[in-house]
């Protein structure tokens, strides 16, 4: 199911939107603004070693690859990060959302975005909507596998 990180592009559109590190969320969203046919994506990757535990995280898609404005930034390969994605939105659902998010909570950042309620639990927190929950579950098993870790211990 993973798609193939084009790692190439990847750095490129890091390079041209000036991508930060942890700013996943930010950094996708910019990276869409200028990829012509590109979504926005948000879900879990999943490397080896620490945090030993998925992370969240934006990236966006072009056809069958998948370009992380943030990769450069994780220091690992390509071969080792594994994308589990929750939910993906066009650039007009995604300026949409974002216009409406920051006329109702002007205080709060727009992104990430977790969908429709109700909410689900995953890990400690309760976000996101059930796509985000299977997404969650989903990469937990991807990390227990690539870490070795028993799931009665961790």
């Amino acid at each position: 199911m993973n798609q193939l990180l084009d790692e190439s592009l990847s750095l490129q559109i890091a390079e041209s939107i000036k991508s930060k590190a942890k700013k996943p969320f930010d950094n996708a969203y910019k990276a869409v603004l200028v990829t012509e046919g590109a979504k926005y994506v948000q879900g879990f990757i999943v490397f080896s070693g620490h945090p030993f535990k998925p992370v969240e995280h934006a990236w966006i898609e072009l056809e069958n690859v998948i370009i992380d404005p943030t990769f450069p930034h994780l220091k690992r390969k390509a071969e080792n990060i594994w994308y589990f994605p929750a939910q993906s939105l066009t650039v007009k659902k995604l300026k949409a959302i974002i216009e409406e998010s920051e006329e109702d909570y002007p205080e709060d950042d727009p992104l990430p975005i977790y969908g429709d309620a109700p909410y689900e639990y995953y890990g400690d927190v309760m976000l996101g909507d059930q796509k985000y929950l299977d997404a969650y579950q989903a990469a937990e098993v991807k990390c227990r596998e690539i870490n070795g870790l028993d799931a009665e211990k961790n």
